[in-house]
């Protein structure tokens, strides 16, 4: 006689899921906030330290004339921006309260942990409805997604956990009570695709945010577009990429202007590393090289040359 297999209830496997959500969000809510940024504008944040440091989305808090934050037990305070970075779309303000030693805070988990199929619960404030909670799974992960500022942003965590107007800042979770992202968007008219800045940027930039106000990168001065490398002239000096980036305009005055670019010339590789689209350069162009003599690859006429450019530091808002 075979034995009978006994199969799980499936309302056992609905209340484990369920509690597993409840667990999170008893441990995370209490430090997602609504923040109101005037202007009839805001969204949410997560506190993620205990003197009051609060993580959002650039966007939420861009251009506003003040900053309230409102939190879960009612209480309500005003906030001051500490930093804020356009390409990665994140901000850090502070919470300007005596009591703010005594807020909850949430713990910053490790994204390269974070699995495709694994429980991903979203907590904010859409459409005002304050302190929302919707559940799903992470659907995919190292996404790239373009930042309102143009600069392609990296290393984002997909999923399906609804978000409308108004999550954007709030915190996406683990069944631990991990924070592994930051939501920040999702594509109308869309169903269940939603992004989130995985947490191990969020804490990178967050770290920068507090201790410089903003984020350093560096800056050539041209202006660029992606062009196509004919096959004949790839032949010809033996190269192995098969698109690069085609200075449309040098700036006065920059690093580019001393380096010898021209208009028209294509650039290839800087320090060593392909460069087959602005993306790549833009990618590139970190606050290690501001300063540094940096090997440039170009096509010039058709033949390949070596430059050596010295990037100086980017006085834009976002970097």
């Amino acid at each position: 006689m075979i034995p009978e297999i006994s199969q799980p209830d499936d309302r056992e496997l609905l209340d484990a899921y369920s509690h597993a959500v409840i667990r999170a969000v008893e441990t995370v809510g209490p430090a997602v906030v609504k923040i109101d940024a005037g202007r009839g504008a805001g969204g949410s944040g997560v506190v993620f330290t205990p003197d009051g440091l609060v993580l959002t989305n650039s966007h939420v808090v861009d251009r506003a004339a003040h900053l309230t934050v409102a939190l879960p037990d009612g209480r309500s305070m005003r906030a001051d921006l500490v930093g804020q970075d356009a390409d990665t779309d994140l901000a850090v303000i502070r919470v300007s309260s005596p009591t703010s030693t005594s807020l909850p805070w949430a713990t910053l988990g490790d994204s390269r942990s974070v699995r495709v199929g694994q429980v991903a619960i979203a907590i904010g404030n859409p459409y005002g409805f304050h302190h929302s909670v919707t559940a799903g799974v992470v659907s995919a992960l190292g996404r790239s997604l373009r930042a309102q500022s143009g600069r392609l942003m990296d290393d984002i965590i997909q999923t399906d956990a609804a978000l409308n107007p108004g999550n954007s800042g709030g915190p996406l979770v683990t069944t631990r009570g991990e924070v592994i992202g930051v939501n920040t968007a999702m594509i109308l008219p869309a169903q269940g695709l939603c992004f989130a800045i995985a947490s191990n940027t969020a804490r990178f930039v967050a770290a920068r945010l507090i201790r410089d106000g903003r984020i350093r990168r560096s800056y050539i001065g041209v202006a660029g577009q992606n062009v196509p490398i004919p096959r004949a002239i790839a032949r010809a000096n033996q190269l192995a990429v098969t698109s690069g980036v085609l200075v449309v305009s040098v700036e006065p005055d920059s690093p580019a202007t001393t380096a010898g670019l021209l208009d028209g010339d294509v650039v290839l590789t800087f320090d060593g590393g392909a460069v087959t689209g602005i993306d790549d350069l833009l990618r590139r162009l970190t606050d290690e090289r501001i300063g540094m003599p940096v090997a440039l690859t170009i096509l010039r006429a058709g033949r390949k040359r070596q430059l050596t450019i010295v990037p100086s530091e980017s006085r834009s808002k976002s970097g």
